[in-house]
């Protein structure tokens, strides 16, 4: 039997290197932004993004030289904040393919693997999709 993904008010599709610029905040603060006002989200990574949830990241950033006393969170930490937080409502994919090709494995537990010829079910499943880190 074929299961079929939940409905999406948004998919935020993380496609670029994701240290280049802003994206990561901004998908996470839209994300955020979104699921405080009720919206279903999805959130799918690929390429370079798919290593935001490696689980060896942790949970703090090494300390900043400038700011010692402060604690960053990695983008792992964000990712399953914003998942506990909003297990109805949120679900985050991994392109399998740039997983395995970069080496981000293993996720954190709340992040599913998929196939990348799935991503069109994806698209289907959302009312609306944004891509970020594409030029």
């Amino acid at each position: 039997m074929v299961k079929s993904l939940p409905r999406a008010d948004v998919l935020l599709a993380l496609m670029g290197t994701p240290h280049l610029s802003d994206m990561v905040t901004s998908a996470i603060r839209l994300a955020q932004a979104l699921l405080e006002r009720g919206a279903t989200v999805h959130i799918w990574t690929c390429g370079h993004a798919t290593g935001l949830t490696k689980q060896s990241l942790g949970e703090h950033k090494p300390r900043n030289i400038v700011s010692w006393s402060q604690d960053y969170p990695t983008s792992a930490t964000l990712a399953k904040d914003l998942l506990d937080a909003f297990p109805d409502r949120l679900t985050w994919y991994s392109c399998r393919f740039c997983t395995q090709e970069r080496g981000t494995e293993p996720h954190i537990p709340q992040i599913t693997v998929r196939p990348p010829f799935k991503f069109d079910e994806h698209l289907e499943a959302a009312d609306k999709t944004l891509f970020l880190g594409v030029f």
